[in-house]
């Protein structure tokens, strides 16, 4: 991901669906968008800063440190998906994501929120109150959002890998396009 050492930093905070797990190096999403960004003379560098099953508490105690080392000019913030699979508690779940962007926003950075479902298996009445949290905060705050991240992807034939969770290689262009609807009003 190249760019000048003085560009302004996007930076992504994710986990798996961000790190590209499954996905062969330079076809996952976030390598997609700093190529997009390079054809389209955009003046940022990509630092991707995603972990496979980071949740939002391991997020938010790395986050101070990123903030401080890279001064993202935007923070992606694709966190939760990890809490809901293992059914913490929706209110630890919105207070962390909370206290990640209130730190963001008073570094300088624009913060752009990445929504994800969870399975129905977990209830309708957790389910719904997972999902909830990323409108939720991002009325709040008045953020960019995606709602869902794997929208077009999740159910698609093709379009995930083998396990289910995980979307593949074919499906990270249309991940690409729906951060990028949301992040390009941020640039």
């Amino acid at each position: 991901m190249s760019a000048r050492a003085e560009s302004p930093v996007i930076l992504v905070l994710g986990d798996s669906l961000s790190a590209g797990y499954g996905v062969a190096n330079g076809r996952n999403w976030v390598e997609l968008l700093a190529q997009r960004l390079e054809q389209k003379k955009l003046d940022y560098h990509v630092v991707n800063a995603s972990i496979s099953g980071e949740t939002t508490l391991g997020g938010l105690s790395r986050l101070d440190e990123l903030l401080a080392r890279h001064r993202p000019a935007v923070l992606v913030l694709g966190l939760g998906g990890n809490d809901g699979l293992r059914a913490l508690p929706v209110k630890t779940i919105r207070q962390n994501l909370d206290q990640m962007i209130q730190s963001a926003r008073d570094a300088g950075s624009k913060v752009l929120l990445l929504g994800i479902r969870i399975p129905p298996n977990y209830g309708p009445v957790y389910t719904r109150a997972f999902s909830d949290i990323y409108g939720d905060l991002a009325g709040r705050y008045k953020l960019q959002w995606v709602p869902f991240l794997l929208e077009g992807v999740a159910l698609k034939a093709g379009m995930m890998q083998a396990d289910g969770i995980h979307p593949s290689e074919s499906a990270q262009p249309a991940i690409l396009e729906n951060v990028w609807s949301q992040l390009k009003p941020l640039l």
